[in-house]
């Protein structure tokens, strides 16, 4: 929570800490108007004194000694002396009429001066000019503080506006379209049938609500999409909003939150407000876990500030007012952590369960997304969905994406299955390595995957392997993938047996061939896996001898609510009971796989000749060498070939 009040505390125009850098302006700005104020008064100093300097440089001038010295050599005919600028004209005998007078610049005292003109007998006057310095200072004085009251109302404005977006804190931030042309419409969301009939209605009662109110139906005042992520909820409300074509309000369950307490509340009434101006209307919350949480959950308690935004919300939603005509549509992937009080009906009347899709929908997906690409005739969109199980709509279209990529990469023309299939490994297992040289280390690397493979394959419960490869990818050397048949569902305890022993069979691979003291840390993954599925067997699954009983619950982190003092569920002897259970689903899993290896020690090394000259066999080709050299498998397909065609007849 304070990671997200940090990133918040960003997006505000004015914080504590913007405030300080207000300061921090105002300070500079104060600094910079008294250097301006001290540059004028420096200026104003230099202009009064201009015409004495020009005097001095002029070439009409005279030191004081030199006239002093013209003056004892009876050079001078005429002195007039100016009392305002202290400077004297004087006119040397030497000069002609047409020249004009010589200026000097006098000392402010010249006690000493007019007594030796007298002597001379030298024609002397005394003369006041019209003094414009203390004009001109009074008007550059008047310039500066026109200055300064100019850069004092800038500072008034700059501060009206900043207090104008503090009040604009409780503004909401959500982004209005009178007609939310989103470019999506129901045919563009493929997948989730289910969900899109649901939604249909919220459409069809916002273009004809006449249809529902004459029978006496009212419009639900919320609908909840829980999904996992990438299964299209917010594409869903896009499709909604394209489809009813009503004002739309999108805005994210983390823009309601800030820092101060009361501006997420103050947000959601004004909302609301917009809302109720452009009903009927959409209003579109994506993510609402990050305001909807639990109240009072976690240690130390709740967040104020998101409570308040949360009790707001729920009043809104529905309270003492009414808000008919609004359609709140919100989006989670965390339907748990939520508020009941928010689940509740008139509130959330619906909850639409956007889950992954099926293979029709996948092969829709697929459809929809292949629509703007080049796609060779010979790809097949339903054997690629058949061998994506468990892909969310945003991985499928990743995946058309990154097989477009590799096809402009490669300088081809259409999207091969070459390329979806690499796009699919790089998607699963992560970005293809740099092949191992011939050597023992690829040799080992293949015997356990080998193993892993041949193992499942013997197991009739195990879904069938879809390819074996020794070529590193991600950070795991080699990899052996398994498609299922039929959809991800209910798994029985042989078929999770089947997965733990196959997960040993690069172990039990390892130790056949090279012996105990030769295997490697690379199945310590496998292993970690294994003894969670054997736990979750023995704990929760009831699945072994110490009866049908939940025996640890749902692991959920402290802050989701709830107690959080962990304790135990079982007492100390069945926990030891339960480690013994664990040891012997373990033992007895390795022990099989040992088995199986040792039983098809010939054709384990036949195959991984053959995969480390390859480095990638695929699942048909795997099988069809398994049958050619391991008697016992293809003597259980001609024994399933016969009871398949029994069956038939």
């Amino acid at each position: 929570m304070e990671n997200c009040q940090i990133e918040k505390r960003a997006e505000l125009e004015i914080t504590p800490v913007s405030k300080l850098s207000n300061r921090k302006q105002k300070k500079k700005k104060a600094t910079s108007i008294g250097r301006l104020a001290a540059g004028w008064m420096i200026l104003q100093t230099l202009f009064l004194a201009t015409p004495t300097l020009a005097q001095q440089k002029s070439e009409n001038t005279l030191s004081y000694s030199q006239f002093l010295e013209k003056l004892e050599n009876d050079q001078v005919t005429k002195v007039e002396i100016d009392e305002t600028t202290s400077t004297a004209s004087v006119v040397l005998k030497e000069q002609s009429q047409d020249d004009p007078p010589r200026e000097v610049v006098l000392f402010e005292r010249n006690q000493d001066l007019i007594p030796k003109i007298r002597a001379k007998n030298v024609d002397f006057s005394i003369t006041s000019s019209i003094d414009r310095s203390t004009t001109i200072g009074v008007l550059l004085n008047l310039l500066i503080i026109l200055v300064l009251l100019s850069g004092l109302i800038m500072i008034l404005r700059r501060s009206a506006n900043a207090s104008g977006q503090a009040l604009s804190f409780g503004k909401s931030k959500a982004k209005f379209q009178m007609e939310a042309k989103t470019g999506i419409q129901f045919d563009d969301v493929a997948g989730i049938e289910e969900a899109k009939e649901e939604l249909q209605e919220v459409v069809t009662f916002l273009k004809e609500p006449e249809r529902f109110t004459a029978i006496g139906a009212k419009i639900p005042r919320g609908v909840l999409l829980v999904g996992p992520p990438g299964t299209g909820k917010t594409l869903l409300a896009k499709a909604i909003a394209g489809e009813a074509g009503v004002p739309f309000f999108s805005i994210s369950g983390s823009e309601f939150v800030e820092m101060f307490v009361g501006v997420g509340a103050s947000r959601v009434r004004d909302l609301f407000k917009k809302a109720k101006e452009n009903a009927p209307c959409i209003v579109f919350i994506d993510e609402i876990d990050a305001v909807g949480r639990q109240r009072g959950a976690g240690i130390g308690g709740g967040n104020d500030e998101r409570e308040q935004t949360l009790n707001q919300l729920l009043t809104e939603m529905d309270g003492f007012e009414g808000n008919s005509g609004i359609i709140v549509i919100a989006a989670t992937n965390r339907p748990d952590v939520l508020d009941k009080a928010l689940m509740r009906p008139g509130r959330f009347d619906r909850q639409v369960i956007v889950d992954y899709p099926d293979m029709q929908g996948r092969l829709g997906i697929l459809e929809v997304h292949a629509r703007g690409k080049k796609i060779a005739p010979e790809v097949s969109l339903e054997a690629i969905a058949r061998r994506t199980p468990g892909f969310s709509g945003a991985d499928l279209a990743n995946l058309l994406n990154e097989a477009a990529i590799l096809t402009a990469r490669r300088h081809k023309e259409a999207v091969t299955m070459l390329e979806v299939n690499d796009a699919v490994d790089r998607i699963v297992a992560g970005m293809e390595g740099v092949p191992l040289v011939d050597s023992k280390s690829k040799r080992l690397i293949a015997y356990h995957e080998v193993g892993h493979a041949i193992v499942a394959t013997m197991l009739p419960s195990h879904d069938p392997v879809e390819k074996v490869t020794i070529i590193p990818r991600g950070g795991a050397g080699g990899l052996t993938w398994f498609t299922p048949d039929e959809e991800m569902g209910l798994e029985t305890k042989a078929k999770i047996l089947a997965t733990i022993t196959s997960t040993l069979g690069g172990r039990a691979a390892e130790e056949v061939v090279f012996g105990r003291d030769e295997v490697t840390q690379g199945a310590g993954q496998d292993i970690q896996m294994l003894t969670n599925l054997a736990r979750k067997m023995v704990t929760k699954f009831g699945m072994s001898d110490l009866g049908v009983l939940a025996l640890e619950g749902q692991d959920q982190p402290v802050f989701l609510g709830g107690d959080s003092s962990s304790r135990n569920e079982y007492s100390e002897e069945v926990a030891s009971q339960i480690d013994i259970r664990i040891r012997n689903i373990a033992f007895d899993c390795f022990a099989k796989a040992k088995s199986i290896i040792s039983e098809n020690r010939v054709t384990v090394d036949r195959i991984v000749d053959i995969l480390v000259e390859q480095e990638t066999i695929d699942g048909k080709e795997f099988r069809e060498l398994l049958a050619k050299f391991s008697p016992v498998y293809g003597s259980s397909q001609k024994t399933d070939r016969m009871h398949s065609l029994l069956s038939k007849s």
